[in-house]
């Protein structure tokens, strides 16, 4: 198998301009923030951006725990990927994923200099600084408000106060992995992220009902807000803790949007 890096600072573009480059150098699979990305398709890893401190996200980033890089070497090793195509913000980062993902020495460095011009690159460096925007080299996914005369459950009003991030409202900007591809857009509406976060939850079976969900959208991401109903004789706080993993994995897999909160209020408890 063939590795080549694409590197360049943070912020500069280097997502956006993947999968050209990918093309280009003849690499069909890329690796880029945790994740290893083939033909459009995210096929093994988890997004750092899904860690919740700066240093998280740059360990899980490097493959700096052995289970975050485990089902990828494995793909890896299978031999079907021909050229692989590690992004990095410096060719000692490249070189460190490398060697992580024991995938042998790097033959190439493009960097974003040589594809991309001063302008470019600063308007990228702005979009991710004052927009908060973060790309992966997959179809785009957008959460859309369809639907008016939405009641706000209370949990709203009493969460605000531990919230920093600002309200934005039908904002398209709301998700912090808004994706650009060369395949067009998908629209994902709240009607369907509460859909998939009730089923989740109610596969538990402590857990009785899903009485609300509320969908919220801030500059960095999206939050949800449930209201259930728990059968009584169950743990609450591990129960609600496992629900929470849960909701949160199975919407960041199924849909790549940003899942930043999940508050669970328990309302009631069900008898037998």
């Amino acid at each position: 198998m063939r590795v080549i890096a694409f590197v360049g600072p943070s912020g500069t573009g280097k997502s956006y301009r993947s999968v050209k480059i990918a093309s280009a150098y003849g690499a069909d699979a890329i690796i880029d923030d945790g994740l290893l990305i083939s033909h459009g398709k995210v096929i093994a890893g988890t997004s750092a951006k899904s860690e919740a401190t700066m240093m998280a996200s740059v360990k899980h980033a490097l493959f700096m725990k052995s289970e975050q890089s485990k089902d990828i070497k494995e793909i890896l090793k299978e031999g079907k990927i021909e050229c692989l195509m590690i992004l990095g913000t410096s060719e000692a980062m490249a070189e460190r994923i490398a060697a992580a993902l024991e995938v042998g020495e790097i033959e190439r460095f493009i960097h974003i200099d040589e594809v991309a011009t001063e302008e470019e690159m600063a308007l990228a460096h702005n979009t991710r600084m004052n927009e908060g925007k973060h790309v992966i080299p997959v179809p785009t996914f957008e959460i859309k408000k369809d639907f008016s005369g939405y009641f706000l459950h209370p949990l709203r009003y009493l969460q605000r106060n531990l919230d920093n991030d600002d309200d934005v409202g039908g904002d398209e900007r709301s998700i912090v992995r808004p994706t650009f591809s060369y395949m067009g857009d998908y629209i994902i509406s709240d009607n369907v992220i509460i859909a998939m976060a009730v089923h989740e939850a109610e596969r538990f079976g402590a857990i009785a009902r899903v009485m609300n969900t509320n969908v919220r959208k801030t500059a960095h991401g999206v939050h949800l807000d449930m209201t259930v109903s728990v059968r009584i004789g169950n743990n609450i706080p591990g129960l609600c803790a496992e629900m929470q993993r849960a909701v949160r994995y199975n919407i960041e897999k199924y849909t790549s949007i940003n899942i930043r909160r999940i508050n669970v209020f328990v309302k009631s408890l069900a008898l037998e």
